[in-house]
């Protein structure tokens, strides 16, 4: 009997039922009661390891696709198959990964339907989508041929296989590359030595050796479980090509924080400096060194430690990439929660699950591998009477896995903290006054991060004082222009705009019910009085927009919706078309506090060359720094 194997179904499903409590608290109860995650870190082991580095690990699908059908290389043929289920598996870990660290992941469909070209996110979101739809094409005639009653379809797949490999090495490399872009708008947040404008080619470089050494760490592993003969010939030629990619990656990477002049930055004692020479010692110095030297090389043992450090040296780069080096940045402090580690082992279990399922029940071995719960077996015979039968080898393993998955399951539920497990609903920000005069800074909750809106500018654009209506579409009573912030009292939250209970009390209105409420009907906001009955000049002269509730939506969707519906008329009547409702036209200038804070901050830091805020020369402020003193 495999020992090897049945051990490590028993440890993937104890997993599988701890993380599946956790996530279910996840969706229940939301982020918060789940995560260490907070708005300056929104990005934490769930991005940087299930999405980043779980998009990594699927490289090797179209690098051993591209070198067997592209290269021509036959000898490589036994790889593809679990290459292939590798990558699917990996894709489809991250989307369900990517599920839980959504806010709203029911809402993940929307890229679809609501394109929006300008993001990263949306090419991102797009390839995923296709490349795993393709690598379901490419693996479907494996599990297809155990059967005959889907040999056509089978047959049909066969037909177009070299057209889904191209398309698959296509949009395998646009993904891997740009994952790297999405970086490429975090200059201020990003280490220096981690940021880099070619992080799209080095992002694909890095794939492409993870590639490599993942089929090589997939074969070996796989091979141990089942008891086989590793394939050391192939993972050698594998760990050959290996030492020419990591070295590449390694030129390029020096090359560019050279010429970059952040060579400095690797040897200044921080955390980050060593943090860096810890990654790329694991991740390509040490492998290349080992690599290159032939016993190493051809040694089942030098295989086992140089594609594990190099698989692991790069989860490392992009956990870093991903989060870890934006810490400095934010000034925010995150150390994943146990959950938030738990929910990702149990997606990485899952995954390992279906790889050994798949292992056992298709051919993706040219033989397969005797399944440890099919041995041949004689009847039980009852030596003691503590000895229980649990049936046939399938039988006993189904209740044994399920025994430990609900058992797992109960304790992941028993060890969630009390006081976490409920739901606070959507935070009660107060909104404030506008400041400034000509020009009003608009930042509702008073975090430092709003908008420059030039008021007087768009008075005289947009009609000189009779433009006042056009936003200033409610006022108060004996009020004229009243300011948004009156009604929309709370950033994210519906406001009560009527007021009921204080035109019902006596200290405050003190109108009796059926002046408004008819005699008769039910007491809703629907049969009441409508409020302009009463307030005759509560709405501005001819103004467009009428009061037909007593509800005001929260003070970001009306700032949203008022603002971007006026640029979008805007932009349609301009000759040059120029498309206002972009978020940059009103997000594009940082406040006067944040920017004295963060100019004080980074002028005599390791990061000034690096830090890019809108509308500031840092060098000029630099300068003028010095003259004062």
């Amino acid at each position: 009997m495999n020992n090897r194997v049945r051990i490590t179904k028993l440890i993937l499903w104890s997993i599988v039922g701890f993380a599946g409590a956790v996530g279910i608290t996840r969706f229940l109860f939301g982020l918060g009661a789940t995560t260490n995650l907070t708005d300056a870190t929104p990005w934490g082991i769930w991005i940087g390891f299930d999405v980043m580095a779980g998009v990594a690990l699927a490289a090797g699908g179209f690098v051993i696709t591209a070198i067997f059908y592209i290269f021509k290389r036959e000898e490589f043929h036994s790889f593809v198959r679990p290459a292939v289920l590798t990558a699917f598996l990996g894709y489809l870990a991250v989307v369900f990964g990517l599920l839980f660290d959504l806010g709203l992941p029911w809402n993940i469909w929307h890229m679809m339907i609501y394109w929006n070209p300008h993001s990263p996110l949306f090419e991102v979101g797009w390839c995923v989508m296709l490349y795993t739809t393709v690598l379901l094409l490419e693996f479907s005639p494996v599990p297809l041929e155990e059967t005959s009653r889907y040999a056509r379809i089978r047959r049909i797949l066969m037909k177009f296989r070299f057209p889904l490999v191209l398309l698959g090495i296509m949009l395998s490399t646009l993904h891997q590359s740009s994952l790297g872009s999405l970086f490429l708008i975090m200059p201020f947040k990003l280490h220096p030595l981690w940021y880099s404008h070619i992080l799209p080619l080095l992002f694909f470089i890095s794939a492409v050796a993870l590639g490599l050494m993942m089929i090589a760490y997939e074969s070996l592993v796989s091979h141990w479980l089942f008891r086989r003969k590793p394939e050391t010939n192939l993972v050698e030629k594998l760990a050959k090509a290996a030492v020419w990619v990591l070295s590449i990656y390694f030129i390029v990477k020096m090359a560019d924080i050279w010429l970059s002049g952040e060579w400095h930055l690797m040897f200044d004692g921080s955390w980050e400096s060593y943090l860096f020479i810890l990654e790329m010692l694991i991740s390509t110095v040490i492998p290349i060194i080992l690599f290159s030297i032939k016993k190493v090389r051809t040694s089942t043992a030098g295989q086992w430690v140089g594609s594990s450090m190099v698989v692991f040296g790069m989860i490392f780069n992009r956990i870093n990439v991903g989060g870890l080096t934006m810490l400095r940045a934010t000034g925010d402090t995150y150390v994943p929660s146990w959950m938030e580690i738990t929910i990702s082992l149990g997606v990485v279990s899952a995954a390992c699950l279906a790889f050994l399922f798949a292992i056992e029940r298709f051919h993706i071995w040219k033989e397969k591998p005797q399944d440890p719960e099919w041995e041949p077996y004689t009847p039980p015979v009852f030596d003691h009477t503590s000895e229980v039968w649990l049936g046939t080898p399938p039988l006993a393993a189904r209740t044994k896995y399920t025994l430990v998955l609900l058992l797992s399951f109960a304790l992941g539920f028993a060890l969630i903290p009390s006081h976490k497990i409920e739901s606070k609903g959507v935070e009660i920000v107060p909104v404030q006054k506008a400041r400034g005069g000509d020009t009003l800074f608009i930042d509702g909750n008073h975090d430092e991060y709003g908008v420059l809106f030039a008021h007087t500018q768009h008075i005289d654009s947009l009609g000189q004082k009779q433009s006042c209506d056009k936003c200033h579409h409610m006022n108060m009573p004996m009020d004229k222009a009243t300011g948004c912030w009156e009604c929309h009292r709370y950033m994210y939250s519906p406001t009560d705009a009527f007021n009921h209970d204080w035109h019902a009390d006596a200290h405050g209105g003190n109108i009796a019910c059926t002046q408004c409420h008819p005699k008769g009907k039910e007491r809703q906001a629907e049969t009441a009085k409508k409020c302009d009955d009463c307030h005759l000049d509560l709405l501005p002269s001819d103004n467009p927009i009428k009061v037909e509730n007593y509800t005001a939506p929260p003070y970001v969707t009306a700032m949203h919706e008022l603002c971007v519906s006026c640029h979008k008329k805007k932009a349609e009547e301009l000759s040059d078309k120029k498309n206002l409702a972009l978020c940059t036209t009103c997000h594009q200038s940082a406040p006067p506090k944040y920017l004295k804070a963060e100019i004080s901050k980074h002028l005599s830091g390791p990061y000034f060359n690096h830090v890019v805020i809108p509308g500031v020369n840092l060098k000029q402020e630099k300068e003028q720094l010095h003259k004062n003193e």
